[in-house]
Order: structure tokens, then sequence, then C-alpha cells
């Protein structure tokens, strides 16, 4: 599968993760996709010790073939309920093996 396949909320998600490169992508669902209507929030991790810290070269194509980390990351997320908020860990600008599903709870 290609970039140019997903639909627009998928293709963000995929760009955001290569311009992140390490760090973190943190946004809600609606209709198995990310919501773009809603506010997200990202956090770069900054390696010290040299090594690339700013967006993969892929970020600015047009279109590339899709790795099988991004394929199974976007069939767990069209799995989850709409208003689930989630937080995608990004190492070289591809999904980690897991991601996290974040969940507010009010005081006692």
């Amino acid at each position: 599968m290609d970039k140019r396949h997903l639909s627009k909320p998928n293709r963000w998600l995929i760009e955001r993760g290569q311009h992140v490169n390490f760090g973190s992508v943190t946004f809600y669902m609606l209709g198995g996709e990310p919501d773009l209507n809603r506010a997200h929030r990202t956090a770069r991790t900054i390696k010290l010790a040299g090594g690339s810290n700013g967006p993969r070269p892929e970020a600015g194509l047009a279109d590339f073939e899709l790795r099988k980390e991004h394929i199974e990351l976007l069939a767990q997320l069209k799995m989850l309920p709409d208003g689930t908020c989630v937080q995608v860990k990004f190492a070289h600008g591809l999904p980690g093996s897991s991601f996290d599903i974040l969940e507010d709870h009010r005081a006692a």
C-alpha cells in the first residue's frame, strides 16, 4: 500500500510521525481515523549525543510505500471507538510496537 491511497486523516498521521521522527503524537479518534477537527499534541525527543533530530527525509515525499508498522498501526486504530485519545510513539519516523490509550479520571 502506498501513502497516496490513504485517507487524509491517516496520511496526516503518517506525515506527523515522519516530522516528529523521534517522539510521539497524541490525538483523538473519529470513525476509525484521527479526528483532524480536534486538537492534537506532538512531543519530539531530542537526541543529545548526535543522531537525527529533524524530520525524516521521507517527510518531503508526495508518495512512498508504507511499511508494515504503518499498516498495522492503521489497522489497530480502525477498531477504536470515537473519542478515544491515543498516543503513538515514533522512532526513526515509524510507529513502535504498541500505542497508548489515554484516559481522563476525575478526582474522588
